[in-house]
Formats: C-alpha cells, sequence, structure tokens
C-alpha cells in the first residue's frame, strides 16, 4: 500500500494544442490518455486532466502572503529543493512569465520554503514549492 495516494484534479483549458505543449513540453509532465476533449497528465505521480471548456477561465482572485499577490484557487506540487530549481531554472528558460517569481518564503522560519507561481496559457494559476526540508511542510 502505497504511503500518499494519487491525486486527480480535472480544470478547463481553452485550447488543448497550447494545453500540451505547456504541460508536457514546458513542464516536463508524460502525457497519459487523450481525447478531442481531455488530455491526462503525469503531474509529478498524480493525475491532472486538462478539459477543453467553452467558457473563458475567470482570472484568480488572490489573497497576500508574505507581501505578495497570490492567487486564489491555485494548485501545484511540492518538491525536493534539488527538484524545484531545477523546474524553476526550466520555466525561466521558457521564458515562463511568473505572477510571483521563484524566490524564498518565509526565510529563516518555521516553514521556510521556496516558491513561485505562474499560469497556464488558459490561466489557470500553479504555485510550485520546494523545501530544503521536507518536515518543515507542515510545521507550526
Amino acid at each position: 500500500m502505497p504511503s500518499l495516494y494519487p491525486f486527480h484534479l480535472a480544470f478547463p483549458v481553452q485550447d488543448l494544442h497550447a494545453a500540451r505543449v505547456f504541460y508536457r513540453d514546458v513542464m516536463g509532465c508524460a502525457e497519459g490518455r487523450s481525447s478531442d476533449e481531455w488530455i491526462d497528465f503525469d503531474f509529478y505521480g498524480h493525475q491532472i486532466v486538462a478539459h477543453l471548456a467553452s467558457a473563458p477561465v475567470t482570472p484568480p482572485h488572490g489573497n497576500d502572503v508574505d507581501g505578495k499577490h497570490v492567487p486564489v484557487p491555485h494548485f501545484g506540487m511540492v518538491l525536493p529543493m534539488a527538484q524545484w530549481q531545477e523546474l524553476a531554472d526550466r520555466l525561466q528558460k521558457a521564458g515562463t512569465k511568473f505572477e510571483i517569481e521563484p524566490y524564498i518564503r518565509f526565510k529563516g522560519q518555521v516553514g521556510e520554503q521556496a516558491t513561485m507561481f505562474f499560469y497556464d496559457p488558459s490561466h489557470n494559476a500553479i504555485e510550485i514549492k520546494g523545501f530544503a526540508d521536507m518536515g518543515q511542510l507542515f510545521a507550526k
């Protein structure tokens, strides 16, 4: 029995080709099954599914966290620091426009973490966190 079960997230996109290029080619997520209406991606062992939607994605609201505007809703991943840095470098090399540039949040405090926020081509907000010490993920 796995210690952590994969989650499943279905989300709307305006253009399946653009979603495929972004998630597969830019982010490096392997593509699974697909149809003319949706595409499965392996998001670090979790299943995310881009579904073609007729209505545009509503721009997210936001909250201030550590002096930055954090888009809500958003989804993402928590990675070990080296993997987070590799992805940050990959996204920067691809010319990704960040809502919040990669940086260390809560530096020197409980829960210190790296974070970055960006949007997919359909304006779905994504946060990728990185921890040098995964034990800090739920620390108070």
